[in-house]
């Protein structure tokens, strides 16, 4: 199954990031539960890999709040084969 990553970001603040904690966390969210934070560190993103079909699946997990604005990724692994084909495609 396709993995995505999820980034949200929220204010600096103080009190936009305990806000926006204290909204994930009161609706039970999958997100907050699994989602790593950078705010102790003064990055005030939070992120989570998360496997759906699609962007528009995956972005559901989100509150309504934080899906307009929520960064989704596509992401994948490569291995050599897949590597040696594009250089060699590539003239590399």
């Amino acid at each position: 199954m396709p993995r995505f990553l999820i980034e949200v970001t929220h204010e600096a603040e103080p009190i936009a990031c305990a806000k926006a904690a204290k909204l994930l966390l009161e609706i039970g969210s999958h997100f907050v539960t699994n989602a790593d934070f950078g705010c102790m560190d003064g990055d005030h993103r939070a992120w989570i890999i998360v496997e759906g079909e699609t962007k528009s699946e995956v972005r559901n997990i989100l509150p309504p709040a934080f899906r307009s604005e929520a960064r989704i990724v596509g992401l994948n692994k490569f291995s050599i084969q897949q590597m040696d084909a594009m250089l060699k495609s590539h003239g590399g």
